[in-house]
């Protein structure tokens, strides 16, 4: 054999294995994870496509700006590149990558406050028979009054959003948006159960509190 077929050989065998696409997207994201751990760039490609989507979610109903939500989102995924290396899988990685876009999301508010559109500055009217959750869950009869009811509903929960305590703001969004269960959000903020339950009830408090007064002053 040439030396130079031999060389490609060599470099062939020793270049790590990567399993196709389509057999990629079967494997779990801390699979994934490790595959990219060994220089898989495919398997970072998928995981990204898996979490990129509700990681937008939620990152939008913490800044509730778009263009500051896509800015977070890529700094998190940079940051998952560069400390992929680091990354342990006692921890799932959708914990570690959702902890990692909260903390830039804190890092920001501390920076500068995210400022309201001038939209949901403007006095809205109340939003008669809907409810928090249902609105959240895009719950509810689809007609052009009943969505323009919750467009204003919206717009009232955006601000009355932006006046929670931070750590209040999180657990409401990971609970009622996300989805999250309680121990699931006690591992991602880094705190007890309890904790996490007590800041929900707190919030769910405030919230109440704020939007029955913005109804009452319509």
């Amino acid at each position: 054999m040439p030396p130079c077929m031999l060389y490609a050989l060599v470099l062939a065998l020793l270049r790590p294995r990567r399993a196709s696409v389509s057999a990629l997207e079967a494997e779990t994201s801390e699979e994934l994870m490790s595959r990219f751990q060994r220089g898989d760039e495919r398997a970072f490609e998928v995981l990204m496509r898996r979490l990129e989507g509700p990681l937008l979610g939620y990152v939008l109903r913490l800044v509730w700006r778009e263009d500051v939500a896509q800015d977070v989102v890529q700094d998190t995924f940079l940051r998952v590149i560069r400390g992929a290396q680091g990354y342990q899988p006692t921890a799932k990685v959708s914990t570690w990558v959702y902890t990692i876009a909260r903390n830039l999301c804190l890092d920001r508010y501390r920076r500068q406050r995210v400022r309201r559109e001038e939209s949901l500055d403007a006095d809205l009217p109340g939003a008669e028979g809907l409810s928090l959750h249902g609105v959240l869950h895009d719950e509810g009869a689809r007609d052009p009054e009943g969505d323009a009811a919750a467009e204003r509903f919206m717009g009232r929960l955006a601000a009355a959003l932006e006046r929670l305590n931070p750590d209040q703001r999180d657990v409401f969004v990971l609970r009622e948006v996300q989805g999250y269960k309680f121990q699931e959000i006690a591992e991602l903020v880094g705190e007890s159960e309890n904790t996490v339950k007590s800041r929900m009830r707190y919030a769910l408090q405030t919230l109440q509190r704020l939007l029955a007064s913005e109804r009452g002053g319509a």
